[in-house]
């Protein structure tokens, strides 16, 4: 019997990507998409209502932004994966994005279903710097 799928919630305030990522978690075994949210406030409320085991964080976002929505998600839910998403490069993250107790962070360009198993195997240690 298979184990259930890995519950994801992906958050961007850009709807090609939401569609881009959903694409990636369909076409990876053993996740599925419960929601996709819009906002960091989105984010915050759709995590604590669909309980996702993974959230996949833009980091810009209107309003609150995905660092700090990342911090109210995981304080409220510990075992929450969160992988943080941009265009960024590494050593261009902003500071506090180290401190938000995201499991790792993807430039959107090598997001596939490779990097989502990756983060979901490794997710019992943090990864950012």
């Amino acid at each position: 019997m298979d184990a259930p799928a890995v519950s994801v919630l992906i958050v961007d305030d850009q709807a090609p990507f939401r569609r881009a990522a959903a694409t990636v978690v369909g076409l990876t075994r053993g996740f599925e998409v419960v929601g996709e949210a819009r906002s960091g406030e989105e984010a915050v409320e759709f995590a604590r209502t669909l309980a996702p085991q993974m959230v996949l964080m833009d980091i810009n976002l209107g309003g609150m932004n995905g660092i700090e929505a990342t911090r109210v998600i995981t304080a409220a839910s510990p075992h929450t994966v969160v992988l943080l998403l941009s265009t960024y490069q590494v050593e261009d993250l902003p500071v506090d994005a180290a401190t938000s107790r995201a499991t790792a962070y993807v430039n959107k360009d090598a997001f596939g279903p490779q990097v989502l198993r990756e983060v979901w195997e490794k997710r019992a240690t943090r990864q950012l710097p």
